[in-house]
């Protein structure tokens, strides 16, 4: 079954509200992170999950049968390309909120590690007789870097 120019120009036209909305919710969430307030960035998750795996769904079945696109005007064509263009900013954009969140919370479990860590290896006890705790008494933290 062949697409008519109409159909093209419906899918692509579809495919901007889509790309749009998601560049909006992805913003969203890269200013909470960048904020430091994760919190915010889960106010739209599902919202953002459901149209993320349209996405994906879509932009692969467009990119296996270009022909579902290709009859559809140049201007709506070019305004798909850049609304895919600002979506990629966007998630750049994300990625780079979300590795420094990640290096914040990090440092930040290694600060609190270390310090129970010192909390653990203080002696006993009050004054110049007091006795220093036994080595290994403290519980080994192990911090996962792929957190």
């Amino acid at each position: 079954m062949a697409l008519t120019a109409t159909d093209a120009d419906d899918r692509v036209g579809q495919l901007i509200m889509l790309t749009e909305r998601l560049t909006e919710l992805v913003a969203l969430e890269a200013l909470a992170f960048e904020q430091r307030r994760p919190q915010d960035a889960a106010v739209h998750i599902e919202e953002t999950s459901k149209l993320a795996n349209l996405y994906r769904h879509e932009s692969a079945r467009v990119r296996a049968d270009p022909s579902m696109v290709a009859s559809a005007p140049q201007a709506q064509r070019t305004r798909l390309i850049r609304a895919t263009e600002a979506f990629d900013s966007v998630l750049a954009r994300q990625g780079r909120a979300l590795e420094a969140a990640k290096t914040i919370t990090e440092g930040l479990v290694r600060a609190i590690a270390d310090e129970v860590a010192a909390q653990r290896n203080t002696g006993t006890g009050y004054g110049a007789g007091a006795m220093p705790s036994a080595p290994g008494s403290a519980t080994s933290i192990t911090l996962n870097k792929r957190a």
